[in-house]
């Protein structure tokens, strides 16, 4: 046993306890694949602290620029107090957001955020314009290697720009999509705000029912928009044709995308006035099916369930303020109660979406229940699934790692379920191809056994919010099977779970197609381009290895696929896709269409090492 004994015991500096634990400050690392990867929290601190500034009426515009590694803000608020601008980076519990008549309902009030950015970026560089005087302290790694002041003409505000440190984010890049997603959500809960973003302008001006609108496709709402505003507090609701229930939830312009007391009490807030209405004790499930919703409310001090800020925990609204909960019925019971007497066509069209979903509920009733009876005893001895031990819902630092991997066959599960961390990584075997369920109703789900296991695993039967992994990676061979089972699973999933793939949580997992060595070194490439670069580098002739399928990559050789270095695609659906026409298209019965779209996209490829090149050149054009 080793010594324990007062030289045991050490003391780290702010810096050093944040880099040796980032995921207490900023949640999983990740590569940027991820729409709640670290390098993203890092961008969302330092936007945060000028969305503080538009809140108390200072600066109207903020500026963002990004490449595949770099970010940089430019605010045009009161900028920070030339004097603080290298103890508010660098000194945890400095800022100024602990006196409260300035920050009355800021989403950072732990003084933490800049500091982590500071802390986990290669650069950092933070410069305070204000009263024609400039500041500019420069870090690397949280040590200060710079600090000059002098005169500027410059309007006043902040700039920070950063270069997250490749030696914690590995491989990391930001995507394009998941930083307009987040700057969308800004706008649209900050009316009079205007965010430019690498030359293009985000602006909103209906808040929430703009954010639906862009989240959701016109032909499949049931009704308008209901839209209510009333003090600290914005809804907007409709139904739509899809499964399952869909939400977005803010606090002080916080996305909690893991809910909370505000949510529950919507959601509770919701299905009460309903029943109230149409004076029918309607099923909560039954209200609630198919929605789409959203929420923002602003509180006092608020409490959060991590330093990420993902699921409020606040009860109260203020310090002296009602319950979260009751401050949303209040406000749900008279505003919606109003809104469905004055607009009769929308209170028409939300009862028949209602008794809808209640028949289809009681269609299914009989069968659902078998199919529960079943999974439940499956689970005991499901060998379809190899569970982890921490999970998406618990108050773990982990459990935004975890990860259920869906794999085909036995040969592909085993060689992944030998070499996973047990922790956070679970394994789903498929046998073969699942089922087409384009068309299909949810009743498939239970008919279904693989499908009735799968939404068991997940624990997404009754919504989102006892999802118990956070990553679902789609793991198949990069080949025609492998392919085609990609399409049936993510028909499986937009046809009756949505939500999950809106939400960030369904990647495709990436293997390497060729190991390329010799005895000294072994590359793994993903890519024809990476196997030459591979061979260059080498030198020589090294051996050159293609895997056909993930049956044939070792447990050893996995290992290193899905840990820390794991490659993985998002899931991503855009405005432009519309699910039911994307399912349609791909998964329909319109194979005309889709033979049109082959023959009309075709591509040869001509090995130019064995033909000449004028008839290479002839067979591509």
């Amino acid at each position: 046993m080793t010594t324990y004994n007062e030289d045991s015991i050490r003391s780290l500096d702010w810096k050093e306890h944040i880099r040796l634990r980032p995921g207490m400050y900023i949640g999983k690392l990740g590569d940027g694949s991820a729409y709640d990867d670290g390098i993203y929290v890092l961008l969302k601190e330092v936007v945060d602290n000028s969305i503080d500034e538009f809140v108390m009426g200072a600066g109207r515009t903020i500026d963002i620029t990004m490449n595949e590694q770099k970010i940089s803000v430019r605010d045009y608020g009161r900028g920070i107090p030339l004097g603080s601008v290298v103890d508010v980076v660098s000194k945890i519990n400095t800022g100024g957001k602990y006196d409260s008549k300035a920050f009355q309902k800021s989403v950072g009030l732990n003084g933490v955020g800049t500091k982590a950015v500071n802390a986990l970026s290669a650069s950092f560089t933070v410069q305070s314009y204000r009263d024609g005087k400039t500041r500019i302290a420069e870090f690397s790694k949280g040590e200060l290697l710079k600090n000059d002041e002098k005169t500027t003409t410059q309007r006043n505000g902040t700039a920070v720009t950063f270069y997250p440190d490749d030696s914690i984010f590995r491989n990391y890049h930001y995507r394009a999509e998941f930083v307009e997603n987040m700057i969308w959500n800004y706008v649209f809960l900050n009316s009079g705000l205007t965010i430019n973003f690498n030359g293009q302008k985000f602006i909103s001006e209906n808040g929430l029912k703009d954010l639906l609108e862009r989240n959701i496709d016109a032909e499949s709402m049931r009704y308008p928009i209901i839209h209510l505003k009333g003090d600290d507090i914005e809804i907007a609701i409709t139904h739509g044709q899809q499964y399952g229930e869909e939400y977005y939830s803010f606090v002080n312009g916080q996305h909690t995308t893991q809910g909370g007391t505000h949510q529950a009490a919507f959601r509770e807030a919701l299905a009460k006035t309903v029943r109230e209405f149409y004076k029918k004790d309607f099923d909560a499930s039954d209200i609630r099916s198919s929605i789409i919703g959203a929420v923002a409310i602003k509180v006092q001090e608020p409490v959060f369930e991590s330093q990420t800020k993902t699921k409020l925990g606040s009860q109260n609204v203020g310090p002296e303020g009602p319950t979260v909960r009751t401050f949303i019925n209040d406000f749900i019971k008279k505003a919606l109660d109003d809104y469905l007497h004055k607009h009769g066509e929308t209170a028409d069209a939300l009862l028949k979406r209602i008794l809808q979903s209640e028949r289809e509920r009681k269609d299914i009733a009989g069968i659902k229940k078998l199919a529960n009876e079943r999974a439940k005893k499956a689970s005991l001895h499901n060998r379809k699934l190899r569970d982890c031990k921490v999970h998406y819902g618990d108050k773990h630092e982990l459990a935004q790692e975890t990860t259920l991997f869906i794999t085909e066959g036995d040969s592909a599960s085993g060689s992944i379920t030998k070499s996973r961390n047990v922790h956070t990584q679970a394994v789903f075997s498929l046998k073969g191809k699942p089922l087409n369920a384009f068309g299909l109703t949810k009743k498939v789900v239970y008919e279904n056994e693989e499908f009735n296991l799968l939404q068991h695993a997940l624990n997404i039967e009754d919504g989102l919010d006892g999802l118990r992994y956070n990553n679902i990676v789609v793991a198949t061979d990069a080949d025609v099977d492998g392919m085609h089972i990609r399409l049936l699973l993510m028909t499986f999933f937009l046809q009756f779970f949505p939500d999950l793939v809106k939400a960030g949580h369904v990647s495709i997992l990436q293997t390497p197609l060729f190991r390329v060595r010799n005895k000294k070194e072994t590359i793994y490439c993903y890519s024809d381009e990476e196997r030459q670069r591979a061979i260059q580098k080498l030198g020589g002739k090294p051996e050159i290895t293609r895997f056909k399928g993930l049956g044939e990559i070792s447990p050893e050789e996995f290992g290193l696929f899905i840990g820390e270095d794991i490659r993985l695609d998002p899931v991503i659906l855009s405005k432009e896709q519309k699910i039911i026409q994307l399912l349609e298209y791909y998964m329909g019965k319109n194979t005309p269409d889709r033979q049109k779209h082959i023959v009309n996209n075709l591509r040869v490829e001509v090995d130019i090492a064995q033909e000449s090149k004028p008839v290479a050149e002839e067979l591509v054009a």
